[in-house]
């Protein structure tokens, strides 16, 4: 008997909880001046966050949970007792039209299983995204999980109706890969990956004539690393995101904490890693992307390759190198303020600014909400000047958290 439309939406949508890459960031709106084009507006919905801050909503599901691969990390791998569903390509686009009118959502994440084939499962995604773009003049936002082994024409068809296109690497290594989802082959993985950059580089060029080139994927392409299924270090991961992002120009890389699964293989941990190993992992990102650390500079100072979970690494790369500390507030560069601990983008900017005009003091940063406990120890300043920090006693247990003591009042 046939599950109900809600019933495998609620199987669908969970299903697509465990797939991270899930973000609108680096897509503009598509004109809907001129097309007044349904969705052109700003179970199974997810929040993802646009360059400018806003959050907005996507309807986030699999076309299907069946899956012909037996990944062993993965829920819906082919082993797996997980209960079954499948939306046909009318249903997605109906269900992402309908939550649309009712105001549910901006836009559509697509992944799926594979079923049959890699070509089938791939051309019953594109023709959802080809028909909501081409048939119901859908403007909304659309992110499509490409699959990896699928032909050229498929991917480059999809990159012509969706602002995203991502492609998981699954595991940080090949060897690992290898060992947890032997029927992916790595070299596949970043030979799509290849050819996806060469058309989104292509699309932001114009013709001989003059006029722009076809639209592809304008918000880029991002992939998902699993974190703590095997034994892959900080360092590793990490090394295998600097060369997506500067072999591929990938928008982003998303950390995803491995999660224990029914039924699981004898080779995954029985527990999950700490979420706070995910979250250094993207701070590290975050200081590799907008902050001009390199990752080998990051984990360094780690023996054993891994990030310290008690403190941040920026701070904890401070710390480890603090010959270079304090630096003078009113000269150092732009580059070694942002390398400051409790100094962001926007705060060095207006600092390099301000400074134009004027001997900035540390009341100054207070004003611009610079947390002055945390910059005190790494700054000169007219009216301040810090102890040297190599000659601090104990210096770690200077800024670890310092437990709290609840009170009645």
């Amino acid at each position: 008997m046939k599950s109900s439309l809600s019933d495998r939406l609620a199987i669908l949508s969970d299903a697509a909880k465990y797939d991270a890459s899930c973000s609108s960031s680096g897509a503009g709106k598509r004109d809907s001046a001129a097309t007044k084009g349904l969705g052109s507006t700003g179970n199974g919905i997810c929040h993802a966050y646009t360059p400018d801050g806003r959050c907005i909503s996507l309807l986030k599901i699999l076309l299907t949970n069946f899956c012909i691969y037996d990944c062993a990390y993965c829920i819906n791998r082919s082993s797996s007792n997980v209960q079954r569903a499948r939306f046909t390509a009318d249903e997605v686009i109906w269900l992402t039209l309908e939550f649309y009118r009712r105001n549910y959502i901006e836009g559509l994440f697509l992944s799926s299983g594979i079923i049959r084939s890699s070509d089938d499962t791939m051309a019953q995604m594109v023709r959802v995204a080809r028909e909501l773009r081409e048939v119901h003049n859908f403007r909304g936002y659309i992110h499509l999980k490409t699959i990896p082994n699928a032909s050229p024409g498929l991917l480059a068809e999809a990159g012509l109706y969706a602002d995203r296109l991502s492609i998981n690497v699954e595991m940080p290594t090949e060897r690992g890969l290898a060992d947890y989802a032997p029927q992916k082959q790595a070299s596949e993985i970043r030979h799509a990956m290849g050819e996806m950059r060469t058309r989104i580089d292509a699309g932001k060029d114009r013709t001989l004539a003059g006029r722009a080139a076809p639209r592809f994927a304008p918000g880029g392409q991002s992939t998902q690393m699993i974190v703590g299924a095997d034994t892959a270090t900080d360092r590793d991961i990490l090394s295998s995101s600097s060369s997506l992002y500067t072999g591929y120009r990938l928008r982003r890389v998303y950390y995803s904490a491995f999660s224990p699964i029914p039924d699981a293989s004898a080779i995954l941990p029985v527990k999950a890693p700490p979420l706070l190993r995910e979250h250094r992992l993207y701070q590290a990102d975050w200081l590799f992307r907008f902050y001009g650390f390199q990752f080998s500079e990051i984990t360094a100072a780690s023996p054993d390759g891994m990030l310290d979970l008690a403190l941040d690494p920026k701070l904890a790369w401070a710390l480890a190198n603090r010959e270079q500390f304090p630096v003078d507030l009113n000269r150092a560069s732009r580059e070694m303020l942002l390398r400051v601990p409790g100094l962001g983008v926007r705060s060095v900017n207006a600092i390099v600014t301000a400074r134009r005009h004027r001997r900035l003091r540390l009341e100054d940063l207070a004003k611009l909400n610079v947390s002055l406990r945390k910059v005190k120890p790494f700054l000169h300043a007219v009216g301040w000047s810090p102890v040297q920090l190599a000659d601090q006693q104990n210096i770690r247990q200077l800024f670890l958290p310092q437990p709290q003591q609840l009170t009645l009042f």
